[in-house]
């Protein structure tokens, strides 16, 4: 019996907990978010009857949902939104003048003409110039606008946001209390339509531990060693598995409570998984997880090779259920495609809709036909039922896109609609139709996480174990007051499940950072402290402190994918995630004696990027060399390299290596010329597609498919100038830019 190729989407709603124990929220992030994200993306499936997806609402989102629905939350944010300008303080003024912005401007700003003009003016004249300069009106309008540009495009034909688009500014405190009151009217709608569409059989809702912790690392926090056998602990250990059943016992009963049934999937959090923590999910009812391809190439000992066009070479092995034993009943687990998952995360934003949609749709027919391969018949179609998961963030990615995704999502899902050969599926209704016939045994799953399937992200950095210190001592705290139980002391319970969330330890020590750090380490610290408080213990003298130093690092790696515009601008946002390198700053080693300042760095599943700033005024031929080579070294690949074909290059490294690609570029003409190693130290010459622009800064992008490599590949890069063919210098001083093929 033929069968289409099941793919099965999965779209994972969060937000940690912002409330502290006044009632107050911290960040409007729940709220804004709500109005732009958790119902838009339903409502679009809805259209496309025939396609069948699966949501994840965290339970810690719902609770703020409903607070903001019952209009007993209130952020700094939405106070602000709601205040007569003419009362403003010139403290409020200036975090107005801050924060106020905090949105993709590509997407969110500029397409507003109002928002546009205060958001260029604040980038061009600077905050003090705004606070000197702005009226009232300056600051009632971009108070509306923080609001307004946050309602998803779906909801533009609304008569009354259409009004307020249309009117454009001159908004009164009137106008912004409408605004709060509409947003309000879409959060009520977003948990209803979800049961709706649950029970009509177009949409499964899954859930995650109650305010979605690491519950690995909640069993046991030398877990962090499976992956990472010389990870730095935490001093003290924490060990409190007794609280993963808490954590998806309240999950399951808030689900019931919302939607009229038991849930059937968990999302665990951050797709963490360990043999430990599996009893407690199938001991409380559920029947299947979802967890990442590393995970499974791990537990199988077996990684997943993909070809040149990144396809996975094995998909027999991924694109199936597995089957888990427990003493408490058998588990399904699902395994999603990390790179088809990460290019609509990450990199389909910066392409047009109907060009990504076409991408994504290629990439299935290319699984199709390799599995068809796999089976070995000859036919046309799939004789067994695959499954392919594609799980990823369902909020943040949209600010990226142009109208938040709208356009890419229509052509994605009309494609799907009329192709026969694709069926999407919920994960339940395949598992239903298909049980898991593959199998391994739970001791043998591998404990890590969808970030390089390992917990590196929640512990091991300095800071992270300061943090978990003050969580194991704080839950060794309430351990010792038996009395305090969550019936007669729920605050200290709810205290203890918010600091045990996973976003704070995400934010802290090296691997992300935001403009709002120290405010995700005051949280922490304050769902500790009302935890203390709910004791009647003394709070620690610790607590009072911010876990880390919040000072910008000037110099760091990657930290997420980018997606640049190429125009020279150097524009902040654009960059937000790039690897940085110091050269000429104050912490530089050539200090401000140096033209170049600073050089970024990153990629996309597309292109690697690269930027340089230097001072103003530099010009190529005069201050700095007319010539940048960009030269690539691949460690672990068998291939041929030659030296830089330069004069007077240094005998030293990394000038004194041999490279495999090595990329000219005039400063002066913008020209590139890309050439590829052979043997006998021979180099030949090889098109590209290299973009170039120099106006503010130095902004280059090199496309994958010019340098021929297969995803997962490590380069190792270095950055010499030379005039005329001959060496001057070379960047960074010591080691290398490191980077890996998306």
């Amino acid at each position: 019996m033929p069968h289409p190729l099941h793919v099965a989407f999965i779209w994972h709603q969060h937000q940690p907990l912002y409330k502290y124990r006044d009632g107050k929220y911290r960040l409007p992030w729940v709220r804004l978010h709500g109005t732009k994200d958790y119902l838009d993306l339903i409502l679009l499936l809805e259209k496309y009857p025939k396609l069948h997806q699966t949501v994840n609402l965290v339970p810690s989102l719902i609770l703020q949902l409903e607070d903001y629905i019952a209009g007993t939350a209130f952020d700094p944010y939405l106070e602000l939104a709601l205040m007569p300008v003419e009362q403003l303080q010139a403290a409020q003024k200036q975090f107005i003048i801050r924060h106020f912005f905090d949105a993709n401007h590509h997407t969110l700003i500029d397409p507003h003409p109002r928002y546009s003009e205060l958001y260029h003016q604040r980038q061009e004249h600077g905050e003090p110039w705004c606070f000197e300069q702005w009226v009232d009106r300056d600051y009632s309008d971009l108070l509306a606008w923080h609001n307004l540009a946050w309602f998803d495009p779906l909801f533009w034909e609304d008569p009354e946001i259409a009004h307020w688009l249309k009117q454009d500014r001159d908004f009164s405190l009137s106008d912004r209390q409408r605004i709060y009151s509409k947003q309000r009217e879409i959060l009520r709608r977003i948990v209803p339509q979800h049961r709706k569409m649950q029970e009509s059989g177009q949409l499964e809702v899954t859930t995650t531990p109650y305010t979605h912790p690491i519950l690995p690392l909640l069993a046991d926090t030398n877990v962090g060693r499976v992956a990472i056998p010389n990870m730095t602990l935490p001093e003290q250990r924490f060990r409190w598995a007794e609280d993963i059943p808490r954590h998806l016992s309240k999950a399951w009963e808030m689900y019931k409570d919302r939607f009229g049934c038991a849930p059937r999937g968990l999302w665990p959090s951050e797709q963490a998984v360990s043999p430990e923590m599996l009893p407690y999910v199938a001991q409380q009812g559920f029947k299947w997880l979802c967890t990442d391809e590393t995970i499974l190439g791990s537990t199988l000992g077996h990684y997943f090779h993909r070809d040149g066009a990144g396809n996975v070479l094995e998909p027999e092995a991924l694109y199936r259920p597995y089957k888990v034993s427990t003493p408490d009943g058998d588990l399904s687990m699902v395994f999603r495609d990390r790179r088809l998952s990460d290019l609509i995360g990450f990199t389909y934003s910066g392409m047009p809709a109907e060009t990504a949609s076409a991408d994504l749709v290629g990439h299935l027919h290319a699984i199709s036909r390799s599995l068809i391969a796999k089976e070995g018949h000859d036919g046309t179609s799939l004789e067994k039922p695959w499954l392919v998961t594609i799980a990823l963030d369902g909020e943040n990615c949209w600010e990226h896109y142009h109208l938040d995704g709208k356009p890419f999502l229509e052509h994605l899902y009309q494609t799907l609609s009329d192709d026969e050969t694709i069926k999407l599926v919920t994960v339940s209704e395949f598992l239903d139709e298909f049980p898991a016939t593959a199998s391994f045994p739970a001791p043998s799953l591998h404990t890590g996480s969808w970030v390089d399937g390992s917990l590196t992200t929640w512990i091991g950095d300095p800071a992270k174990n300061r943090a978990w210190d003050l969580l194991t001592t704080a839950r060794q705290v309430l351990a010792n007051h038996p009395e305090a139980t969550e019936t007669n002391n729920p605050a200290a319970w709810e205290a203890l499940y918010a600091a045990e969330g996973s976003d704070w330890f995400w934010w802290f020590g090296e691997g992300h950072s935001s403009n709002q750090d120290a405010m995700f380490d005051q949280l922490f610290r304050e769902h500790l402290i009302a935890l203390y408080q709910a004791l009647n213990e003394p709070v620690p003298a610790q607590l009072s402190l911010a876990v880390e130093s919040h000072e910008r690092k000037t110099t760091y790696r990657p930290e997420g994918f980018i997606n640049p515009k190429i125009d020279g601008s150097g524009d902040e946002q654009d960059w937000n995630f790039a690897g940085r390198l110091e050269i000429g700053g104050a912490s530089g080693t050539m200090h401000q004696s140096s033209p170049i300042q600073r050089v970024y760095y990153g990629a996309d599943h597309v292109n690697f990027y690269l930027r340089m700033d230097f001072r103003a005024g530099v010009k190529p031929g005069v201050e700095i060399p007319n010539e940048l080579n960009l030269a690539w070294y691949y460690p672990k690949e068998t291939m041929h390299n030659s030296p830089i074909p330069l004069a007077e290059l240094p005998r030293k490294a990394p000038t004194n290596y041999r490279f495999h690609h090595r990329l000219l570029i005039d400063l002066t003409t913008k020209y590139t010329w890309l050439q590829e190693a052979m043997d006998y130290d021979r180099w030949e010459a090889r098109s590209s597609n290299a973009l170039v622009a120099w106006d503010k800064c130095l902004e280059i992008a090199v496309p994958w498919a010019d340098l021929n490599l297969e995803p997962d590949y490590g380069l190792q890069m270095a950055l010499v100038f030379s005039d005329c063919g001959r060496y001057r210098q070379h960047i960074p001083e010591q080691g290398w830019i490191s980077l890996q093929v998306p």
